[in-house]
């Protein structure tokens, strides 16, 4: 159950949200068959129209607070990402500008226990993640994706270009290359381009992360010399299957 790290998100938010002098409250606790956490806050609060869109990636809440603070980051849709994955629920209360906000968190509880492992024969270590690199010009995007899958135990590279992805894959070898395609300078085809150009097929499988499912879109990854298209937003689980499928077959 991942409460201590959901916990961390949910203060440091509240944190950055609470001018000086506030106050922050904590509350973790059972009830029934699930786990709670409670985080209220004295500071900026929330619009009620804002309050369904908290957690969604690159949300702008047109306030003053937001603006001054640089927006909600990943924080929050990482939250979202971990209740979902552990099929709990997560949401926000406020009564309003200036008037504090509160997280709730609720996640299912079991009565199993895990069965003890085997005396003989030792059990195997878990295989290694993969190492996977991220070349994403927008941060929050590029650190919402390292993250997760760093809890997936994955060795997570980034990169802000293509040029700088290009560099890393040469000197790092990563297994899975993520490449947005809206790229600046050097864009997410080109870079697909110059690494089959040098490595070849197979040295790198490469993912391309776009905005478009279009059937040209499809057409236009493929020809790059890309494996896969993956629409933004991504789907978590639609990434773990690529990252562990077996290379599609060429043409």
């Amino acid at each position: 159950m991942p409460l201590p790290g959901l916990r961390s998100i949910l203060l440091s938010n509240a944190v950055k949200y609470t001018p000086p002098g506030g106050r922050i409250w904590l509350n973790v606790c059972r009830e029934q068959n699930k786990a709670v956490i409670r985080v209220r806050d004295s500071g900026l609060g929330i619009r009620a129209e804002m309050l369904h869109r908290i957690f969604d990636l690159f949300v702008q809440v047109e306030s003053g607070w937001d603006r001054t603070h640089g927006g909600m980051g990943v924080g929050l849709t990482l939250v979202r990402t971990l209740v979902r994955m552990h099929k709990g629920k997560v949401w926000a209360g406020s009564d309003g500008p200036g008037k504090g906000s509160e997280f709730i968190v609720e996640l299912p509880l079991t009565e199993e226990r895990p069965a003890a492992p085997p005396a003989e024969p030792a059990a195997a270590p878990p295989a290694a993640g993969a190492k996977v690199l991220i070349v994403e010009d927008n941060a929050d995007s590029r650190t919402m994706l390292q993250s997760l899958l760093a809890l997936d135990g994955h060795q997570v590279l980034t990169a802000e270009d293509g040029w700088q992805g290009l560099e890393i894959i040469e000197r790092e070898h990563p297994d899975v290359a993520l490449v947005d395609i809206g790229l600046p300078g050097l864009d997410g085809y080109e870079v697909a381009r110059r690494v089959r150009a040098r490595f070849g097929p197979d040295h790198v499988r490469l993912v391309a992360l776009t905005g478009y499912g279009r059937a040209e879109d499809y057409a236009a990854v493929q020809q790059a010399g890309f494996d896969w298209h993956l629409v933004k937003p991504i789907d978590l689980e639609e990434l773990k299957s690529v990252l562990t499928a077996p290379r599609p077959a060429g043409p």
